[in-house]
């Protein structure tokens, strides 16, 4: 499973980490997340020696929603040295969200 992160661990943990972090903002109250939670976890296990998978809570940090503009939730972002590359909102497939990640690995 992956780790759920909050605000103040936001800092430390992605925008001042070398490499990749690919970090779900989700909800619990969200069906979409819900699917794309264990794609997420599988996902995180396979590449976990090459990239760091994290969640927001939307509800529990909401500085961070609005600091990255995620309107819509589940929103998977991937950033690289700290720098937001890339974005996907909705929910993804596999092999979908796996090439992606992939693509800046």
């Amino acid at each position: 499973m992956s780790q759920i992160i909050k605000t103040n661990e936001f800092r430390s943990k992605v925008e001042n980490k070398a490499g990749i972090v690919i970090v779900d903002f989700f909800a619990t109250w969200c069906a979409p997340c819900k699917m794309l939670a264990p794609v997420f976890s599988a996902l995180g296990e396979e590449v976990k020696d090459r990239a760091e998978f994290l969640k927001v809570d939307i509800d529990k940090s909401m500085e961070l929603a609005q600091k990255f503009q995620v309107s819509t939730v589940p929103t998977v972002i991937i950033f690289k040295d700290g720098k937001e590359m890339d974005r996907l909102v909705g929910f993804i497939p596999k092999v979908n969200l796996k090439n992606k990640v992939e693509s800046y690995l």
